[in-house]
């Protein structure tokens, strides 16, 4: 991987993480995690890469669908597509479930290793892989139902309280955690402003990406508001409710 690759955003500024999720190699969006209400937004998912980075964002949230339900990693053709044919900084989740998933998705071009599920079931497999490769390689998934975290899709609310996850992972290295609230993901409702000043607040040392509602260019002025280091836009940016154009503007501030 080129070292010359950098995520650090300017002093001050929200960076702008567009997100493509992966279905049968194509870009897609689902609503709330659910498989049965997708929407093709793109055949070409190294096309919308390309868009993103020609507007002069440099980061990309890359997540392979097909992987997480199978558990493997699926779609690791377009990470190296995209990592190949573009600078953007990549973070790939979906199935790493195995050290081999890991390796894969490095080998492929990603900078950063995408963990949800797994740093919640597999704690000790998690840590071991922060020890080898380094905490700095990984971006820690954290998503929440009621300020529980949730798993398995979405479909299971643990008893796990969101502070006690992300303070346990902040001990074992974590620099960067990003977190979507279940509730809103997907559905252009704004964001949970008031759940991630909590933990900004909490946490503000750490490197906080917010993801899941965002529809307008106000959601992500307050999102900037709080102290969020960056922001996860997905369906916002294939509905038509933000250009990419507008969203660079927050890298630069």
């Amino acid at each position: 991987m080129s070292e010359d690759k950098k995520s650090a955003s300017p002093a001050g500024a929200m960076q702008i993480i567009p997100a493509i999720d992966i279905i049968d190699g194509k870009c897609v969006r689902l609503t709330q995690g659910d498989y049965e209400q997708k929407k093709i937004y793109n055949e070409h998912p190294l096309e919308v890469a390309k868009q993103f980075e020609a507007a002069g964002l440099t980061r990309l949230h890359l997540v392979d669908l097909d992987g997480a339900k199978a558990g493997a990693v699926k779609n690791w053709k377009v990470l190296e597509a995209i990592a190949g044919k573009t600078s953007l900084v990549i973070d790939f989740g979906g199935g790493i479930k195995k050290e081999e998933d890991v390796k894969i998705v490095f080998d492929c071009g990603a900078v950063y290793a995408t963990i949800g599920s797994l740093a919640v079931k597999e704690e000790a497999i998690f840590v071991n892989w922060l020890n080898v490769y380094g905490a700095a390689k990984f971006l820690l998934g954290a998503d929440v139902k009621d300020e529980k975290i949730a798993v398995g899709g979405w479909l299971e609310t643990t008893a796990i309280w969101v502070y006690d996850f992300i303070r346990k992972y902040i001990k074992h290295g974590i620099q960067q955690v990003f977190c979507t609230d279940v509730s809103k993901d997907g559905k252009l409702e704004g964001p949970s402003t008031a759940l991630y000043k909590n933990i900004i607040s909490e946490f503000p040392a750490l490197h906080f990406i917010a993801s899941g509602g965002v529809s307008s260019l106000k959601d992500l002025e307050d999102l900037q508001a709080i102290g969020c280091k960056g922001v996860i836009v997905g369906k916002a940016i294939y509905e038509g409710r933000v250009s990419i154009k507008e969203l660079t503007k927050f890298q630069c501030i």
